[in-house]
């Protein structure tokens, strides 16, 4: 009897291993082929209640209704992101054409004064060693402005080749819109002749795994929305109490930014920090690097107290599946793995699957 339990499960195990190995794969690889169709199904499901509800309402056919909708979508998703794009691109096209004129304006200066006080300091020790400093200083200084302005025209030569990208995108682009269109209007052949081809006890794990997947994926958007809020909270407080103008719309932008992986708070807080200590702010840089430490150590404390007790997981266990979904398949990974994870957990409570006791 041991011996059939023992060898059930390595069998279980190896199964299971093999369908995360091989969904792994298909997410890594298969996933960015397959971007398009799969981005037009998820928009397609999520607007499959609007349209049965048009087409109810209106007393219209659901494809009438499924082009409707899904033009009115595509149309309003385009013109915010037209317009988002535009004031996007030109504010970074000034900042990388002002970023020369700001190290002559402002940091060349502070390096000066920074010299000035060395070379003082210099002075009362050993005047022979001027001379060098002087020369040692000129070639920093020189060495740096070039940094500048290669960096510069370093940045605007990728945004040249992330525009010679375009075409391959655009007709990525208009794949998705395309299907998203015929997927809308068919959704229910269309998921009704992949789920056929299953066997009766694989349809219910399947409507199964579904109905756990889509609560846990809202409990999910509803933890970080939380974690969100709190990051908000404690950065307008701080931005306020540092002395930052527009402290509170500058903490929603940072709140929102911190949603991504390995960027995060960081990607803003850190720029800025040394951005004022060039400027000769030391003070304000300070605690502008304090405020960044103390929101970073409170997320790594709750982020994974908040979205493990949601989802039924241990903090260790989260932590450890955010940190490796975010690596290998960023903002996918971040909320994939945690509920991959607790999906994994329910199934095996329910006695679907057996993989640990």
């Amino acid at each position: 009897m041991n011996l059939d339990k023992k060898r059930t499960f390595i069998v279980n195990t190896l199964y299971f291993g093999i369908m995360l190995l091989l969904a792994v794969v298909l997410l890594k690889y298969a996933l960015p082929l397959l971007a398009p169709f799969v981005i037009g199904f998820v928009l397609a499901y999520l607007l499959k209640r609007p349209i049965r509800f048009a087409a109810h309402k209106l007393h219209i056919s659901r494809k009438v209704a499924a082009i409707a909708l899904v033009l009115v979508f595509y149309c309003t998703i385009g013109l915010l992101l037209a317009l988002l794009g535009i004031k996007a691109f030109s504010a970074a096209g000034d900042f990388l054409r002002g970023l020369p004129g700001f190290y002559t304006a402002r940091v060349e200066p502070v390096l000066m004064s920074i010299f000035s006080g060395i070379e003082q300091s210099v002075l009362s020790i050993d005047e022979s060693l001027i001379a060098s400093l002087e020369q040692l200083w000129g070639q920093f200084v020189e060495s740096l402005g070039q940094l500048v302005s290669s960096l510069s025209a370093g940045t605007i030569s990728v945004l040249y080749s992330l525009a010679g990208s375009l075409p391959g995108l655009f007709i990525k682009l208009l794949l998705m819109i395309i299907s998203t269109f015929f997927i809308a209007m068919d959704y229910d052949r269309i998921t009704g002749f992949f789920i056929r081809q299953m066997s009766e006890k694989a349809q219910e794990v399947f409507w199964e795994i579904k109905t756990y997947v889509t609560g846990t994926l809202f409990v999910c958007i509803r933890s970080y929305a939380l974690i969100m809020s709190i990051t908000f909270v404690e950065l307008s407080i701080g931005l306020t109490v540092v002395g930052i103008e527009n402290a509170v719309v500058i903490a929603l932008l940072i709140a929102v930014f911190d949603i991504l992986p390995v960027l995060g708070t960081g990607g803003i807080m850190i720029p800025w920090a040394a951005v004022t200590a060039i400027q000769g702010e030391f003070k304000l840089a300070l605690a502008l690097f304090a405020v960044y430490i103390v929101v970073t150590i409170i997320r790594n404390i709750i982020e994974p107290k908040i979205v493990g007790s949601q989802l039924g997981l241990h903090p260790v266990a989260t932590l450890a599946s955010l940190f490796l979904g975010a690596q290998l398949f960023g903002v996918v990974g971040l909320f994939g793995f945690p509920i991959g994870l607790s999906l994994l957990r329910y199934l095996n409570e329910q006695g679907t699957i057996k993989i640990f006791k």
